[in-house]
């Protein structure tokens, strides 16, 4: 890998892999649990001993990662809550994590319990207000910020360089996740964070079928260190093979991520001001609040992931998502098929998310199709 190479270049070649040996081109799976000494008990490659902690598969993954993001080291897991768990895991009680109301639902309600549970201080703010956030920051020592931008699933998008010199300012750390944006449109790192979090299985992946978690660190500081360590010990791993399909899958991942923010685009500039839809909610809109901000810092798109508010509440918004033909009725997001989901239902009680808004994650299908999915099904619900 060099550093002229073109990030379409690096992915499509797999960081350039290459096999000197066979000429393969296509790196080979390992499943090895652990790797022999020679006679004087020296290891064969260095220090891999154990694959719980050096698998090669994961580290070929790991490296074209850290170079996308622009990392000094990157770690993968065996999911995106395992990635994030982990590094707050690295809080000492007493310790403070400030985060967004707005964020990953999952973790949200672990950061609750977990918290409350080691006697981690943990405090919201609101992502659509810059204040909000100084003014809880400030409002004690902190020693973590997280950022979700764009926010599933309301699209808040936070200003990075704002966020990054306000933790560094009360000698906080920042970390975004920044699973939406992929590190093709958004280069936190290049802004100011400290860490890059993303759940893998949606873009880096894009094909429904692992389940990984990432992380990226701007510098290999005492946190990542401790880090590193709680990973090998809890054995939060990814697999050889899952570390192969997800390799396999970034190998694509700028064809896909470029098609489904067009799509997105298309999707929402076509229902913003449609009969029986409330709100269409898409950064790339100029009449997004944040649209300004999205685009300074987004390059290449918007992401392929947007919500919509219909008129009728929640029963209009269920009969709606029942129509649908077209898009899948899934969890998740990131993957070339388009899905649909009730977000506030699937949430359940307490969720901030309107009860009148679906969440599209849109794929790589034909746009056309997409749109007279919905149109039928805006047409034939119930008012």
């Amino acid at each position: 890998m060099t550093k002229q190479d073109s990030v379409e270049t690096l992915l499509a070649r797999a960081g350039h892999y290459l096999d000197k040996t066979t000429g393969a081109v296509v790196p080979p799976i390992q499943p090895s649990t652990t790797f022999a000494r020679d006679e004087q008990g020296d290891l064969y490659d260095g220090n891999r001993i154990y694959a719980r902690d050096h698998s090669l598969n994961t580290e070929l993954a790991e490296a074209v990662l850290s170079q996308l993001e622009s990392g000094a080291s990157c770690k993968l897991f065996a999911s995106g809550m395992a990635a994030a768990t982990a590094l707050v895991q690295t809080l000492r009680p007493g310790d403070r994590i400030v985060a967004p109301q707005a964020m990953y639902w999952s973790l949200r309600a672990w950061l609750i319990s977990f918290c409350d549970d080691w006697g981690i201080d943990l405090a919201f703010y609101n992502p659509g207000n810059q204040e909000s956030m100084h003014s809880v920051v400030k409002a004690a020592p902190t020693q973590l910020l997280w950022v979700e931008t764009p926010a599933n699933p309301t699209w808040e998008i936070v200003d990075i360089n704002r966020a990054s010199a306000l933790a560094h300012e009360v000698g906080a750390q920042l970390i975004v996740d920044s699973t939406v944006s992929t590190p093709l449109l958004t280069k936190p790192i290049e802004r100011g964070a400290d860490f890059v979090f993303h759940s893998a299985t949606k873009y880096i992946n894009g094909h429904s079928d692992v389940v990984a978690g990432a992380l990226i660190a701007a510098r290999e500081d005492a946190r990542w260190e401790r880090l590193c360590k709680l990973r090998a010990q809890q054995g939060g791993i990814l697999s050889p093979f899952d570390s192969w399909l997800l390799l396999r899958g970034m190998r694509t991942m700028h064809l896909r991520v470029e098609r489904s923010c067009d799509n997105a685009m298309k999707f929402a500039q076509h229902f913003e001001n449609y009969p029986s839809i409330s709100e269409v909610i898409y950064p790339g809109l100029t009449s997004h609040p944040h649209h300004q901000i999205a685009a300074e810092q987004m390059t290449g798109g918007f992401g392929g992931m947007l919500s919509i508010r219909f008129e009728g509440g929640k029963a209009r918004a269920a009969s709606i998502m029942g129509r649908l033909t077209g898009f899948l009725r899934a969890t998740s997001l990131g993957g070339v098929e388009s899905l649909v989901e009730h977000r506030a239902v699937v949430e359940g009680e307490g969720t901030p998310v309107p009860d009148d808004l679906l969440r599209f994650s849109i794929g790589v299908e034909n746009i056309k199709d997409l749109i007279e999915d919905l149109e039928q099904a805006i047409n034939t619900s119930q008012k």
